[in-house]
């Protein structure tokens, strides 16, 4: 079953808004087995109430007096859910039977200007984290205790949003993303594009068909709102060009209602990707991999390295990654490498020129990393990654709290929360612990 969002098709959907008061669900239908069947399709509120209804195994559902999807902190109602529910009878020889099957569904737009990036037609400003499925005791993988914990985090931290940093997550993930109102950048497996041979017409099919599957999967979801085809790609390589119009073109001919981006650390001048992308997400590590504790020079290169970009593009920008590494416990003042107020010091000065620009054309700054996670050995990691404003078991660094601060002022300056803020944390979801 593959209901899509709501939206009239044509190549350019994410950019329309939806009919005053009236959403529209679109739904397609494949069923195996016998070819004697009957499908009754009903479209039913929070409250079990039929709202819309069809038969068939392809149309279009009208939904009076709507209610959108909204992120968490964006609506004093967020990530309001329809059920679709898909009643099939089959004619066998001992008489019909019958079954059915239940989606969640969120109705909302999504749209791109050159300054702005709209859900529902109102400006969304992604303030969030990038995230990796890790934790000390299970390792990698999922995990329903942990991913309860991280989002009563996430929703203490006041963050809105994250990146599936570099691949795709548990489809349990997306669900309690759609539940919740967290709003998510979906991004394939695409790392460790670096050489030449990287951009080989079999390594494209590879990533056109894993871009297949990921939207199959994932396109129902209405937490996903932009896809993200790879991670620091060597964009700048003469083949980037061919293959990322490809995969990009490929990934909106599969799903028309959801802008698409790659995220890149390549110079403005060199990128030759950023040409097909809808919203540029750029990298940056300043004072960090350079100018080693020079926290002076972030404000100047930071705002640079912005009005380059949107100068040579008129899109909207997103800091889709900045931080640095922090072993808890480590202080020292003057601030210095690897203690916790060198980080926050890093933070504050990003955090000086994102208030400046994102009152033109950035919309949104997600940090690296939320919480402190496993890498291969090397002498640059101290038992992994220590970017993490959380430590690998869960405990805030003084950045958290920093952010923390940052991002529920951000949220009382644009979202409408009144009831958000006295339900932080997950005690009345069915998935608590």
């Amino acid at each position: 079953m593959e209901p899509g969002p709501g939206h009239e098709s044509g190549a350019e959907d994410w950019q329309r808004p939806l009919l005053c008061h009236r959403g529209l669900v679109d739904y397609q239908i494949f069923v195996q087995g016998s070819e004697h069947f009957q499908l009754e399709v009903y479209l039913l509120d929070e409250e079990g109430k039929v709202v819309a209804q069809g038969t068939g195994s392809q149309g279009r559902l009208q939904v009076p007096n709507v209610h959108l999807w909204w992120p968490y902190l964006m609506h004093e109602h967020p990530a309001y859910l329809y059920s679709l529910e898909v009643r099939l009878t089959a004619q066998m020889a001992a008489g019909p039977v019958s079954d059915f099957y239940t989606l969640p569904v969120g109705i909302r737009t999504v749209a791109v200007t050159e300054r702005q990036f709209l859900i529902n037609g109102k400006p969304f400003y992604f303030h969030g984290v990038n995230k990796h499925e890790d934790a000390d005791i299970r390792g990698k993988g999922f995990d329903w205790p942990l991913l309860v914990k991280d989002f009563n985090l996430l929703r203490w931290l006041g963050a809105n949003a994250f990146r599936t940093s570099h691949y795709p997550y548990a489809e349990e993930v997306m669900q309690l993303c759609d539940r919740y109102g967290i709003v998510v950048i979906d991004e394939s497996p695409g790392l460790g594009i670096m050489l030449v041979q990287s951009y080989s017409n079999v390594s494209l099919q590879h990533h056109l068909e894993v871009m297949g599957e990921l939207v199959r999967r994932d396109k129902n979801h209405p937490s996903v709102v932009m896809w993200s085809v790879a991670n620091e790609p060597t964009s700048f390589l003469k083949p980037a060009a061919y293959y990322f119009k490809t995969l990009i073109a490929h990934t909106k001919a599969l799903d028309p209602s959801r802008p698409v981006t790659f995220v890149t650390n390549s110079n403005y001048e060199a990128d030759l990707g950023a040409p097909y992308v809808d919203v540029i997400c750029v990298n940056s590590y300043y004072s960090w991999y350079h100018d080693y504790g020079h926290m002076e020079v972030i404000q100047l290169q930071l705002a640079t390295e912005f009005e380059n970009w949107y100068r040579t593009y008129q899109k909207p920008i997103i800091q889709s990654e900045y931080g640095a590494e922090t072993i808890a416990g480590f202080h020292q003042d003057p601030p210095l490498m690897f203690s916790e107020e060198y980080q926050k010091g890093l933070l504050e000065q990003y955090h000086l020129v994102l208030d400046q620009k994102r009152k033109e054309y950035v919309v949104g700054e997600l940090i690296w990393n939320f919480a402190d996670f496993m890498t291969d050995q090397s002498p640059q990691r101290a038992v992994g990654n220590r970017k993490g404003i959380f430590t690998r078991q869960r405990q805030p660094k003084a950045a958290a709290f920093l952010l923390r601060e940052r991002y529920w002022k951000l949220a009382n300056e644009t979202g409408h929360h009144r009831s958000a803020a006295k339900s932080q944390c997950l005690e009345n979801s069915p998935f608590a612990l």
